[in-house]
């Protein structure tokens, strides 16, 4: 599917599904690293707007998601990022932290959304009219925007808070269980941000 195509496809998936009034797409990054929050966006777009070359956001580059972000958050009617942190994850699991952010995500959009699209296959109770997407982030231009917002605003607290934390390489591997974290962990032990349920056959 050449480019063009793949784009208003995108963009007449969330046009179907919209009922009335808005439509948001909702996303999450960061259910697997070994360590910080959970993020989740929601985004709600007009129905004239096309974001050129939005996929999602693990298919694009980082160089990429930065300048797509701007673009989101300059288009969309309204937008909101919200995140759970890494003692509330060892607290609840991940997959109940990942869908308060979501709801986080929803509640806190300026605009009230008539119907809900959800990245994946399992529903994090929105209390609004909802569906679940599975592979959404390629298939919706709400759920792929929001894909976006939710990893970029993740990459930056990483990316940020590794000064706090030197030695583990937060800026590179963005939390996630590479060799060379492994390798940190085993000589630095774990800090305050990693998630401990994560990280249980380590430390039995």
């Amino acid at each position: 599917m050449i480019e063009k195509e793949r784009i208003r496809a995108m963009k007449q998936f969330d046009l179907d599904r919209k009922k009335s009034g808005y439509l948001a797409g909702v996303d999450e990054a960061g259910r697997g690293p070994l360590a910080g929050p959970v993020f989740a966006a929601a985004v709600i777009l007009a129905d004239d707007v096309i974001i050129e070359g939005i996929n999602d956001s693990k298919k694009l580059s980082e160089k990429k998601r930065e300048l797509l972000y701007d673009e989101i958050c300059e288009k969309a009617i309204s937008y909101c990022v919200a995140s759970v942190d890494e003692k509330e994850i060892d607290d609840i699991n991940i997959l109940q932290a990942t869908f308060k952010a979501m709801r986080n995500a929803v509640s806190g959009l300026s605009v009230t959304p008539d119907y809900v699209l959800i990245d994946g296959n399992k529903s994090p109770s929105t209390s609004f009219a909802e569906e679940t997407v599975v592979k959404g982030d390629s298939k919706s231009m709400s759920i792929a925007a929001a894909s976006i917002l939710a990893k970029v605003s993740r990459d930056r607290y990483i990316t940020e808070i590794a000064d706090k934390y030197p030695g583990y390489g937060f800026e590179k591997h963005k939390g996630y269980g590479t060799k060379a974290h492994y390798e940190a962990i085993e000589k630095l032990g774990i800090c305050p941000i990693h998630r401990k349920t994560f990280l249980r056959k380590l430390f039995k």
